[in-house]
């Protein structure tokens, strides 16, 4: 059933780069020097296109093997201004930056339109080493790559995914504990309604499936955000709502838990709930406000929701999102989310300008919550929030000195927070790590 919802709105090739310390955020609700943490910023040694930004994306995976690899799937520039070639990035251990071009089926760097908010790459690595790529679809069918084994080339297996020849949009993706992987997309390009499925990689038997339409409903669109998995290998979902058949801005972010064991859908309280759920049955974490309303109209100015993404503290759902309330001024202000009970509590972390459509979220062991958004405007747009024991948001420069616009993260299995940076403007992308 719905839920209230109770707020209080809240490059070099062999080396890393010299050690940088974060400098407080010039319009952070609260600032302390002193709790800087330190950051190490390394360009990326591979043209980036500035087709490359998104905010829905998964464009990070990590693995440790004889060390810490780190996987950056992104757009290169195309043979022309319009269009973009999709690539993964990898860095070894040791500082060594390796290039994997996309293939299509005739051998040659896959080429797509670009298509800004669309058609960016998503990215996991399987429990066998494979690399595993989604990259530019806008209501297309399947744009799948992925290698053989480890180290192979990363080539077209768009014909192995369920769906074929339905339209595929806002593909995320991750690896769980036992090496499988799961996926959520939009699929469908109806005008009436476009919902959103979950798939599973079935590692060892190197197989995709559809696991279900989690979501879907007349005139609504889903709009997948982010999913995770837990150590007991429950995936947690997180995505929006919007009117059909599309809109840049979103309303009832919402989410959902899937046990695989039992094959029982649930919201954050553990009450089961049938699937595909519905806006009237999904588990909102941010309802309706005054003045809302659904809209297609893309210069629509009333409250919304746009980008959000999850994190989980042992199997409890962390959220960071961006929405723009009546009273915001027309800025998409930052706000963390948690369960408590059968209600979603929400906190402001950022109100002091506008933000971009770029978000991350962690959990760490000192900080717990850390909350990463990106700026409207200034020379240091990414900042890095947490917050103290009596509430106060404390937020740094997570970039200093690089004029990233867009961000991406994702926590290795050392308890480092992994930086992803488009620099779009200057066609560049830096890898941090903090």
């Amino acid at each position: 059933m719905r839920r209230p919802t109770a707020r209080a709105y809240a490059a070099s090739a062999a080396a890393l780069a010299a050690l940088l310390t974060l400098v407080p955020a010039a319009q952070a609700d609260s600032t302390d020097p002193t709790a800087a943490a330190a950051t190490v910023i390394e360009k990326v040694p591979y043209a980036m296109d500035s087709s490359n930004q998104a905010a829905w994306w998964t464009p990070v995976a990590t693995y440790k093997g004889r060390g810490q690899y780190t996987y950056f799937s992104f757009n290169e520039p195309g043979s022309t201004a319009a269009t973009h070639r999709p690539a993964i990035a990898r860095r070894d251990p040791d500082g060594a930056w390796s290039r994997l071009p996309l293939l299509d089926k005739s051998g040659q760097q896959a080429e797509f339109a670009d298509d800004n908010g669309h058609n960016q790459p998503s990215l996991a690595r399987d429990g066998s080493g494979r690399l595993h790529v989604f990259a530019s679809m806008h209501a297309n069918a399947w744009r799948y790559f992925r290698t053989e084994a480890p180290g192979g080339d990363v080539t077209d297996h768009a014909a192995e995914l369920p769906d074929q020849g339905v339209g595929i949009t806002y593909p995320v993706v991750t690896t769980a504990p036992n090496g499988d992987l799961y996926l959520a997309a939009r699929v469908g390009s109806g005008a009436d309604q476009r919902p959103g499925k979950l798939y599973r990689w079935d590692n060892a038997a190197s197989h995709w499936s559809v696991v279900a339409t989690f979501a879907g409903a007349l005139n609504r669109s889903v709009y997948p955000d982010d999913l995770t998995v837990d150590a007991a290998g429950r995936v947690h979902l997180l995505y929006e709502w919007a009117k059909a058949p599309a809109t840049g801005f979103r309303h009832q972010l919402s989410y959902l838990r899937y046990d695989p064991s039992t094959g029982a859908f649930a919201d954050s309280a553990g009450a089961a709930l049938t699937v595909p759920v519905t806006p009237d049955t999904s588990d909102v974490i941010q309802e309706l406000t005054a003045g809302e309303e659904w809209s297609i109209d893309n210069a629509y100015t009333g409250p919304a929701v746009q980008s959000a993404k999850l994190t989980l503290d042992g199997s409890t759902p962390k959220v960071a999102y961006r929405y723009r309330s009546a009273d915001s001024g027309g800025d998409f202000r930052v706000y963390y989310a948690y369960p408590s009970g059968s209600d979603w509590v929400s906190k402001t972390v950022y109100a002091g300008g506008q933000t971009a459509a770029a978000l991350g979220i962690t959990w760490d062991e000192t900080d717990t919550k850390r909350i990463y958004y990106v700026t409207g405007s200034g020379t240091d747009r990414v900042f890095a929030a947490t917050q103290s024991a009596d509430g106060t948001w404390t937020a740094q420069s997570a970039a200093p000195g690089v004029s990233a616009d867009r961000l991406a993260v994702r926590r290795d299995s050392d308890g480092n927070d992994v930086l992803y940076l488009p620099d779009t403007a200057h066609n560049s992308l830096y890898y941090g790590i903090r």
